[in-house]
């Protein structure tokens, strides 16, 4: 097969859970390879894992996550990168710890967030990401941290958690907004870009049950403020979309997700 160019690969790593999940497992690689940039995202996959987790998790050297690799570059002779259009590959790895994902080779980026029920609780962030944090740094030096802003919730969810937020969106994504305001890591602002997805005429309708975005539109709108964030690329340019969507959600998708990534580089 005829290689056609030798690009660099951006590697991601996002210690997560089933929000990162939406966001960079089905929707981001695609995008990117419409563009020719070569990505190897690996998300480190524990469903409803909050920060707190993850720093127990970390000090006690637990192999508790699965390990998903998505990636559009396949290795050549050595460690020279290829890049071959449109190959598109989703690898998973159980089990591992955050500590052998760290070791794994460099990343570019590595991405942290809060589980969902806590994103909007102050108390939930502290001391863990600042843990998380330092020990990010100390393994992966080279690397830029950023942080992944969650989204609220359907009005209508029946998450367990919903109470806590008296079960309004409003009430939640207003206390998402204070939290993240005090984190001083660059912001990567999905949770801004499914609140302004609401706000256009598709309305309350991107998640699929309360709080997990849907497969079309809603997983795209976040995967497109990935996408803005690690390229610097106006997502709007992009002419791939998930071929479940129309034309108009395409549209209202990513103006929603370009607005939302072009105030998270304006923070200080």
């Amino acid at each position: 097969m005829k290689l056609i160019n030798i690009l660099l690969v951006i590697r991601i790593l996002c210690v997560g859970n089933s929000f990162s999940w939406d966001a960079v497992e089905q929707e981001l690689v695609p995008l990117c390879d419409a563009k020719g940039v070569q990505v190897e995202v690996h998300n480190l996959y524990y469903g409803g894992c909050s920060l707190e987790q993850h720093a127990e998790f970390l000090m006690r050297d637990t192999a508790a996550y699965s390990h998903r690799v998505c990636t559009n570059h396949r290795h050549s002779v050595g460690a020279r990168e290829s890049y071959i259009p449109h190959l598109q590959k989703r690898v998973i790895k159980d089990t591992v710890s955050l500590r052998e994902a760290l070791l794994d080779g460099e990343y570019d980026i590595i991405s942290l967030q809060q589980a969902s029920h806590f994103s909007g609780v102050r108390s939930s962030y502290e001391p863990w990401l600042d843990m998380l944090v330092d020990t990010v740094r100390a393994y992966q030096p080279k690397a830029k941290i950023y942080w992944m802003q969650t989204w609220a919730y359907s009005q209508d969810a029946t998450h367990p958690a919903y109470p806590t937020y008296h079960n309004s969106q409003a009430e939640m994504w207003d206390s998402i907004q204070a939290c993240t305001k005090l984190i001083k890591l660059p912001l990567i602002p999905c949770g801004a870009a499914i609140q302004y997805g609401r706000e256009t005429k598709l309305g309350d309708t991107f998640c699929r049950d309360g709080y997990h975005l849907n497969y079309t539109y809603g997983r795209y709108t976040a995967a497109c403020v990935w996408y803005e964030i690690i390229t610097g690329k106006d997502v709007r340019q992009n002419g791939y979309k998930n071929p479940e969507m129309s034309a108009k959600e395409r549209r209202l998708a990513q103006k929603s997700a370009h607005r939302a990534a072009k105030e998270a580089k304006k923070r200080p």
